[in-house]
C-alpha cells in the first residue's frame, strides 16, 4: 500500500535527475519521488502503518528507505529512536537516505546518544560510520556541548573510503566554522590524510560563514600530492 502511494507521486524525470546523484545504486531501485511528496506521505499514514512499515526491512525502493529515515527523524520518543535507528542503518545504502536521517529528539538528549555515536562511529559499514560522524557534526560543535576528544575520534579515523571521507571533511569544516582554534590546528599539523585535508579546505572556501582572511590563509595550507 505505501509502495502504491510512492508510485501515484513518480516523476521519471526526476528518478533520471536523482539517480545521477547517487550512482551507488541501482536506478531501478529508484521510484522518482521528490523529499517533499515522501513528507506528505509520511503525515497521512496512521501509526499503525509507520509500525507495520518500519518492521518491514530490508525495502526494495530508495524511497521506501528515504520514507523509514524521515518517519524516525520525526519520532518523539527517544528509545523509539534509538531502537529503530540501530535495526535501520545497517540497511542504509547511500548517502542521501544517510544524510536525511535527523532525529529531532537527539538534540534534548545530547549526553546519552553520545555513547551511541561513539559506537556508530566505529562500524565498518559504510553509512553507519557516516551517520555516526554526522551527528558530532550536528549536536557536537556548539560551545556548550564540544570536545577536542570527537575532532580526534574523528581525525584518527583511516579509511579509503570515499563517502565517510567526504563526511569527515565536512565535518571538520564546520568545525572550522564553530571552533576554530582548535580545528584549525589539524589542518596546520597535518593530522588528516590528504584527500579530507584538502577537502575540508575546499568546502570551508566555498563556505560564507567563513571569513575572507581565514579562506586565503587555509588556501596556504593545501597540501600538493606527491
Amino acid at each position: 500500500m505505501i509502495q502504491e502511494k510512492l508510485f501515484e507521486y513518480q516523476d521519471l524525470g526526476y528518478r533520471e535527475f536523482n539517480s545521477k546523484l547517487i550512482p551507488n545504486i541501482d536506478k531501478e531501485t529508484m521510484i522518482g519521488v521528490r523529499i517533499p511528496d515522501i513528507r506528505k506521505i509520511e503525515k497521512s499514514l496512521s501509526i499503525e502503518e509507520k509500525e507495520q512499515f518500519l518492521m518491514d526491512l530490508p525495502h526494495k525502493y530508495f524511497e521506501e528507505n528515504m520514507l523509514h529515515g524521515i518517519i524516525i527523524s520525526n519520532m518523539k520518543d527517544y528509545n523509539k529512536v534509538i531502537t529503530n535507528l540501530e535495526k535501520f542503518l545497517p540497511y542504509v545504502d547511500n548517502w542521501a537516505v544517510c544524510d536525511s536521517i535527523s532525529p529531532k529528539i537527539l538534540k534534548k538528549n545530547r549526553e546519552k546518544v553520545i555513547t551511541n555515536v561513539l559506537s556508530w562511529i566505529k562500524s565498518n559499514h559504510t553509512y553507519v560510520c557516516r551517520f555516526g560522524i554526522g551527528m558530532i557534526m550536528q549536536l557536537y560543535l556548539e560551545d556548550e556541548y564540544f570536545k577536542k576528544s570527537y575532532l580526534d575520534i574523528i581525525a584518527e579515523i583511516k579509511t579509503e573510503d570515499y563517502y565517510i571521507n567526504m563526511m569527515r571533511a565536512w565535518t571538520f569544516q564546520v568545525a572550522l566554522v564553530k571552533q576554530w582554534k582548535e580545528a584549525i590546528l589539524y589542518i596546520e599539523k597535518g593530522l588528516l590524510d590528504e584527500f579530507t585535508h584538502n577537502k575540508t579546505i575546499s568546502k570551508s572556501c566555498d563556505s560564507y560563514k567563513i571569513e575572507k582572511e581565514k579562506k586565503e590563509y587555509l588556501k596556504t595550507l593545501r597540501r600538493r600530492e606527491k
